[in-house]
């Protein structure tokens, strides 16, 4: 494989080291990576030092989906490093780590008036969006996608000039040695990186740079669970162990804590508290007042929040969020709001005219994220600079909100990137990074900001409340000739790009709602091959801002299609398997993921009284697809829901390491166990009804059932399987409790709570 790029550069590093910057860095963009005595930076993506060990830069946000291991890993495996000498470094916020594939697929948000000339996966036009505003956006399952050619790139390059550098010692062509666990090597001589480093930078590497022929791949095969790997997490130990640093662990010198408590849902202002109670509270430094929220600085966390509790505060408010409010607004726009069609094959309105073989009512109740760390940041602000600490899906939109807010330059903000305790999307937003340094600048000193669990609820971002209504016409045999999609919910999508991309506040994104959104309906088209379709999007505005969470709307969509498929099979009395593959001779790729999954799972036809259903889906993005297929063994016991075994089989095109994307899936399966049981919220008078996370119904360890994962084996570009499984688990979980005698489960969660 070979790929395009210029020559190279070498300069001095301001430490020292050496900075070989290929073109692959935009030159107007200075070399993101430090090189520090006895390094030298190979482009945008990696150090070698003089000790052997490899840095790697990740520009990425680490939420749990392991791309601190994928990235390196790419790098090693094209450098031919030893795994032991690899470590990770957080790449700074640059345009060099342009996530061009998403800038493509969310064209519609920055460019409204006329995405088409951004939206393929391979735009010029997107790629020059993403490297001018440093569009750093860790989102859709994306990285890959936008940083693996990147990255080998840059190790094949410096591969490439360490080999000169022997070669000239031993007087044999380059092209003659190998590179293998940190060294170059020909015939008996070996020489390690570290030694040859510094000679290397002054080399030109090839143009184009050369590749390894195969790019890096594990097949599902070699690696059954629990057998060694070649590429264990580089995370894990320090998670083990405790030691893994997260946005709460942040100290430095002088740190003070701030609490905080925000209006309810709505139009609110902070009015009235009592800041005399509040300050007699030992430990309390001060109260910092804003219009929509108060907070107080203690030597302590608790002690703040002990403060504001006393405090009392109260907010003057309107247009409070409500959930008889929003279930209104949702039901009158089903029945009488005006649709975008979003997808029609054949002659569906000829159909539909005036009968209908089967409807079904849908309701989608608003969803929380439930990370294990709530909303966090440590700001510093001093004359000429503001340093944050915290973990970003955006963090270049962080910066331009909070330089926004503090009437700052926007470089002069610097954001030191830390993992995420669990973020699901919402970590999109940046308000919490905002507040953090407001508070930092008033009182002075350095501030971290935590949100406590209630204000995580109160604050957060839901995932979108829906009502949908699905319409068939079936054959005498129960073959589906004609489906109805219709669904009211608000143009989610269009409201998150006001906030991200137009520095909106979350009520002026309210406005967005009512618009046309083709990205908030993505996964509302079934993969089935049904010849009469139409698919009708109601953009309605209700009284919540709304955000993304993990699934988004694939997760609401699969949960439409595959329970009222599974309808339509049993309403003709046929098993809902051999029905669903009648209608996927167009997708052979999806239905060998049934296929495979029936036999792992054994499934005995899901009939009435058997506790086992089944779904399946496929996902498109930037040019990628990933199916899975799952069968869930369920029943109802005492205690709600109880899910006896997962079996998913996934194909997601080529697995750079099994062991990541086994977790994937795994861990998808248990969020959207959540998300079926729990996850939702009611609000009333502006304020959610769940406060803690053990109102949620979310999955404990002893609910975790058997799970079985497999994978088809493929070599199509790799698809990011962090979401297979938290779209396809609850509609198999609705399916398995239909067939042990439940009658249709036509709720998210199931339990119908969250209205």
């Amino acid at each position: 494989m070979r790929f395009t790029r210029r020559g190279v550069l070498i300069g001095a590093g301001v430490t020292g080291g050496l900075i070989a910057a290929w073109a692959l860095t935009p030159r107007r963009f200075a070399p993101p990576l430090a090189a520090g005595e006895g390094e030298v930076a190979f482009d945008a993506w990696l150090k070698i030092g003089k000790d052997g060990v490899v840095s790697v830069a990740v520009p990425d946000l680490e939420m749990g989906q392991g791309i601190t291991t994928l990235i390196p890993q790419i790098v090693a495996y094209e450098l031919g490093a030893d795994w032991r000498q690899v470590a990770v470094e957080p790449a700074p916020v640059s345009g060099a780590y342009g996530n061009a594939p998403l800038a493509a697929h969310w064209a519609s948000l920055w460019i409204p008036l006329a995405p088409g000339l951004a939206d393929a996966p391979d735009s010029l036009l997107a790629r020059r969006f993403a490297q001018s505003d440093a569009f750093v956006v860790t989102a859709e399952g994306t990285s890959l996608a936008a940083h693996e050619a990147a990255a080998r790139i840059a190790a094949a390059s410096a591969r490439a000039v360490l080999a000169m550098a022997a070669a000239d010692r031993w007087d044999v062509s380059w092209e003659e040695c190998e590179a293998q666990n940190g060294f170059i090597v020909h015939e008996k001589k070996k020489l390690a990186f570290g030694e040859l480093v510094a000679e290397a930078a002054s080399y030109s590497a090839p143009n184009p740079p050369i590749a390894r022929a195969e790019p890096p791949q594990e097949r599902a095969a070699e690696f059954p669970p629990g057998a060694p790997l070649h590429y264990p997490r580089l995370d894990l130990p320090s998670k083990v162990d405790g030691s893994h640093i997260f946005a709460g662990d942040v100290r430095l010198p002088d740190l003070v804590f701030a609490a905080i408590r925000h209006g309810p849902v709505g139009d609110c202002t902070l009015g009235s508290f009592d800041a005399d109670r509040a300050r007699q509270v030992p430990g309390v430094l001060r109260l910092v007042e804003n219009n929509t929220w108060l907070a107080a600085v203690a030597s302590d966390w608790w002690t703040a929040e002990r403060a504001l509790k006393v405090a009392a505060p109260k907010f003057r408010h309107a247009n409070l969020a409500d959930s008889a409010q929003i279930d209104a607004a949702l039901e009158t726009a089903l029945r009488r709001g005006e649709a975008d069609r979003i997808a029609e094959v054949g002659d569906p309105d000829e159909w539909f005219v005036d009968k209908f073989d089967l409807v079904a009512r849908y309701a989608i109740a608003p969803a929380l994220h439930a990370g294990n760390e709530t909303a966090t940041a440590t700001a510093r602000v001093e004359i000429g600079k503001t340093e944050l600490w915290l973990a970003s899906q955006a963090p270049q939109a962080a910066r331009v909100a909070v330089a926004a807010a503090l009437g700052v330059a926007v470089d002069s903000v610097v954001i030191y990137p830390l993992p995420a305790g669990g973020s699901f999307d919402a970590r999109l937003d940046s308000s919490h990074a905002v507040e953090a340094a407001l508070i930092a600048r008033d009182v002075g000193k350095p501030v971290q900001l935590m949100w406590s669990r209630w204000q995580e609820h109160v604050a957060g971002l839901p995932r979108t409340p829906a009502k949908a209504v699905m319409a068939a016409r079936t054959a005498p045999d129960g073959s589906l000739i004609a489906l109805k999609l219709r669904i009211a919910m608000p143009a989610t999508m269009r409201e998150v790009g006001a906030r991200l991309f137009d520095q909106a506040d979350r009520r002026e994104a309210l406005a967005e709602q009512a618009s046309s959104d083709s990205l908030a309906m993505a996964g509302m088209v079934p993969v089935y091959q049904i010849p009469h379709l139409v698919v009708e999007h109601i953009p309605t505005a209700i009284p919540l801002p709304t955000g993304r969470l993990r699934g988004n709307s694939h997760g609401i969509g699969a949960f439409l299609i595959e329970t009222f498929i599974d309808e339509l099979a049993r309403r003709a009395r046929r098993e809902p398997l051999s029905y669903r593959i009648a209608m996927l001779g167009h997708d052979i790729k999806l239905a060998t993921c049934l296929q495979r999954a029936a036999t792992l799972a054994e499934w005995n036809g899901g009939a009435i009284g058997s506790g086992q259903g089944l779904a399946c889906f496929k996902m498109d993005m930037t040019g990628r697809e990933g199916r899975i297929a799952v069968i869930a063994s369920a029943r109802r016991d005492e205690r709600g829901i109880k899910v006896d075994k997962l079996t998913a089989v996934a194909d997601i095109g080529r697995i750079v390491n099994i062991d990541i994307a086994r977790q994937q899936i795994e861990g998808g399966l248990l969020f959207g166990m959540g998300l079926a049981s729990g996850s939702a919220t009611a609000f009333k008078d502006g304020l959610p009804g769940t406060g803690r996370l053990g109102m949620l119904g979310l999955p404990i360890l002893s609910d975790c059932p058997e799970i079985e994962v497999d994978f088809i084996d493929s070599d199509a570009d790799p698809f990011d399987p962090g979401e297979l499984g938290v779209v396809a688990a609850p509609p198999a979980i609705a399916n398995a409790l239909a067939s042990a005698g439940s009658e249709p489960l036509r709720t998210l969660p199931l339990s119908g709570a969250g209205w």
